[in-house]
């Protein structure tokens, strides 16, 4: 199999993480439009995330927030995002770096996106000059689909005043970029 110097994969997941830093800084600008919210699943294990001991005891690989109603102070930058939420009456700040998330999906209009780790295989074909720009924690894109396969855990999610929301479970499916490249 020829190797691929350009790495059309990390090329495809860094362009896929530009439309979760691009909806969260229209949040910024304009609010939550509608009845739109988002569930972000992210690697608590992940290098440049900043979340209390507390919460990482809790979540020890994984965790996902939703951002719906209440939600303050969010900051977003080229790099992550910032964002105070409550959890169990107890208010946090989360530092969330872009290479971090591995899932965002937006029930309310059934969009979502879905990161995995790189095989390590695929690293190891990598050139001297990708393996530079792959550090650990980064994730493959999975093209956008109408219903994404993202572990919802009930526990991670900000308080919200009652049962966690979860995402319908119809239609759709995610498609793996791997899907597409030459075998």
């Amino acid at each position: 199999m020829p190797t691929d110097h350009i790495r059309y994969d990390l090329l495809a997941q860094e362009a896929l993480r530009g439309v979760v830093r691009r909806v969260l800084a229209d949040v910024v600008r304009n609010g939550v439009p509608g009845e739109h919210h988002f569930y972000v699943t992210f690697d608590t294990r992940a290098a440049g995330l900043k979340i209390s001991e507390r919460l990482r005891t809790e979540h020890p690989e994984e965790m996902t927030i939703v951002l719906q109603h209440q939600f303050w102070d969010l900051i977003v930058t080229d790099q992550g995002f910032e964002v105070g939420l409550s959890f169990k009456g107890i208010p946090e700040r989360l530092v969330i770096p872009f290479e971090a998330i591995k899932g965002f999906f937006d029930p309310s209009v059934q969009f979502g996106l879905q990161f995995e780790m790189l095989a390590a295989a695929e690293t190891g074909a990598a050139s001297a000059e990708t393996k530079d720009a792959k550090r650990p924690g980064s994730h493959q894109a999975i093209a956008p689909s109408s219903e994404p396969k993202l572990p919802m855990p009930a526990q991670s999610t900000a308080d919200a005043g009652g049962p966690e929301p979860r995402p319908p479970a119809q239609g759709g499916e995610v498609v793996r970029l791997d899907r597409f490249r030459r075998k």
